[in-house]
C-alpha cells in the first residue's frame, strides 16, 4: 500500500521524478531548451514561454539558455567564487578558507580546527557544520559530501556555468553570532546592480530545516511564502544592512541578475555566495504578483535576444 500511496504522490508531483532521473542522466539525450519546457511545465504547472517571458522563473531559464557571459562559471564556484569578490569588494568579506581537496578522502581532520564547515564547490546543499570536533560525524559528513560531488547541477537543472566548475570540497572558517546564536543568511535579490529584494534564512541548527521571510531593500516585511517555506515570524533590521545592500551592488554591477548573499556579525559583514538561477529557477514566490514583480525587475539582455 506504501509503494501505491508513493507512486498516487509522485504522478501529483511530476517533477520530484523528473529532478531524479534527470541527475541519473536519463534525460541527456534532450536538449536543453526541450528539457527545460518538460521540467518547468512540471514543477511551475504552467507552460515556458521562451519567446516572450514574462514571470521571474520564466526569464531565469531564458538567461540558462541565452546569457553566456564567461565570468559566470567563477562566480558560482564557491571556492573561486572568493577571489573574484574579494577583487570588486576586498578580503576583508571573505570568510577564511582552510583548505580544498579534490575527495573527501584527501581531508586531514588532524589539521583542522575544533569547528569548521565543509561544503561542496559546485552545488547548493551539501554541507556539513562541525561545531565540536570532539562529536564529529565522520560518516555523516562523508555521506553528505561524497553525494554532492555526484550531484551535477547542469544536468538536472541545465546550470550551464557548473559545467565548468571542478567538484571540490572547501573547508571554510565556523562562523557564528557572538551570542552563538546561528547566522542568518541574507539573500540579496539583485537586478542590473540594484537591490530589489531581500530573503533572509534562519531558525534551526540542522542543516534544511530553516525559515524564511521576505524583505524590501527598505526592511518592510512583505508577506509571502517564499521558498515554499512557512513565513513564520518578522525579523529583526540588521545593523549591516546599508552596506550590505552596497556591496551586493557592487558585486551585480553589469549583470542581469544575482542572489548575492552575506552573514552579518556584529560590526562585520561576510559573504556566503553567488546564484544566478535561484532555486534552478523553479521556486515558487506565493503570491504569483510576487514572481511577475520580479520578473518586471530583471531585464534580458537586448543583444543576446535569439529566441
Amino acid at each position: 500500500m506504501s509503494s501505491v500511496k508513493t507512486a498516487l504522490k509522485l504522478l501529483k508531483t511530476p517533477d520530484k521524478m523528473i529532478a531524479p532521473l534527470a541527475q541519473r542522466g536519463f534525460f541527456d539525450w534532450m536538449s536543453d531548451k526541450a528539457f527545460l519546457k518538460l521540467r518547468f511545465r512540471a514543477s511551475m504547472g504552467y507552460k515556458l514561454n521562451l519567446e516572450h517571458p514574462r514571470t521571474y522563473n520564466e526569464k531565469l531559464q531564458w538567461l540558462k539558455l541565452y546569457d553566456k557571459n564567461p565570468i559566470y562559471p567563477q562566480m558560482v564556484d564557491k571556492y573561486r567564487a572568493k577571489e573574484y569578490v574579494a577583487s570588486l569588494i576586498g578580503e576583508q568579506y571573505i570568510i577564511p578558507t582552510l583548505g580544498v581537496y579534490d575527495c573527501f578522502e584527501d581531508i586531514d581532520f588532524n589539521v583542522l580546527p575544533g569547528q569548521f564547515v565543509l561544503k561542496c564547490t559546485h552545488d547548493s546543499g551539501s554541507i556539513y557544520i562541525c561545531r565540536d570536533k570532539n562529536c564529529l560525524d565522520r560518516k555523516r559528513a562523508e555521506q553528505i559530501l561524497k553525494r554532492g560531488l555526484k550531484r551535477k547541477p547542469d544536468r538536472y537543472a541545465r546550470e550551464w556555468p557548473y559545467s565548468q566548475v571542478q567538484p571540490r570540497i572547501i573547508a571554510e572558517q565556523y562562523m557564528e553570532e557572538e551570542s552563538g546564536q546561528e547566522l542568518m543568511d541574507y539573500k540579496i535579490f539583485t537586478f542590473s546592480g540594484k537591490p530589489a529584494l531581500i530573503l533572509v534564512n534562519y531558525g534551526k541548527k540542522i542543516q534544511h530545516e530553516r525559515q524564511h521571510s521576505l524583505y524590501s531593500p527598505n526592511w518592510e516585511h512583505i508577506e509571502a511564502a517564499a521558498l515554499d517555506s512557512r513565513d513564520e515570524q518578522e525579523v529583526p533590521r540588521p545593523e549591516n544592512l546599508e552596506l550590505m545592500l552596497e556591496l551586493a551592488g557592487k558585486l551585480s554591477q553589469g549583470l542581469p541578475h544575482v542572489r548575492v548573499d552575506f552573514y552579518s556579525i556584529g560590526s562585520r559583514v561576510y559573504f556566503g555566495e553567488l546564484t544566478l538561477y535561484h532555486r534552478g529557477g523553479f521556486g515558487k514566490f506565493p503570491p504569483p504578483e510576487i514572481g511577475l514583480w520580479m520578473g518586471e525587475q530583471l531585464e534580458l539582455p537586448l543583444h543576446e535576444k535569439e529566441v
